[in-house]
């Protein structure tokens, strides 16, 4: 094979394996939110049947009441520790799916300088077109640096707000 069809052949490789990676990353998010939602209906499920086992046996309507009133607390508790593990695992997942665009765009900038450094060799003198491409490139990776930067401190604002969330809500 010639150098071309390698660097092609190379090239689709690369793009199916991160694209199974990015599907398996996928499942995996989805995997852990299912079973977080299987737990939670499952808790939900007991809780009620305790509740209401409980408010069944109270003697009089006040104690029905507080038997109800028992239960809000740890209910608000539950809905703030699923919030709080959903947020986890989508953070987890955009982390993950963060690393791989990263390392896909850094794998494809490489090709693609590497190809106008060919182009620049083989081009006739005085064809200056090539440098311009290149400072495009070098500026395009410099936007999603910044981007990828910007969504961190998103994330981390975000987790921050969950955290002063959860301490309001759980506070007793």
């Amino acid at each position: 094979m010639n150098t071309d069809t390698e660097q092609f052949v190379a090239a689709n490789q690369a793009a199916v394996d991160a694209l199974m990676a990015v599907a398996s990353t996928a499942l995996a998010s989805a995997e852990r939110i299912t079973n977080l939602n299987l737990s939670a209906a499952r808790a939900a499920l007991e809780d009620t049947a305790s509740g209401t086992r409980a408010v069944m046996a109270a003697k009089d309507p006040q104690a029905a009441l507080s038997a109800q009133t028992s239960l809000l607390q740890p209910n608000i508790e539950r809905a703030t520790d699923y919030s709080r593990s959903l947020y986890a695992i989508s953070a987890q997942t955009q982390q993950e799916m963060s690393k791989l665009f990263e390392a896909q765009l850094g794998a494809f900038q490489q090709t693609f300088v590497g190809m106008f450094q060919q182009a620049a060799k083989a081009a006739p003198a005085g064809y200056e077109h090539i440098a311009p491409l290149q400072n495009a490139i070098a500026a395009a990776s410099a936007a999603f640096a910044n981007l990828n930067n910007i969504g961190k401190q998103f994330a981390e604002g975000a987790q921050a707000n969950i955290d002063a969330f959860t301490k309001a809500t759980t506070r007793k």
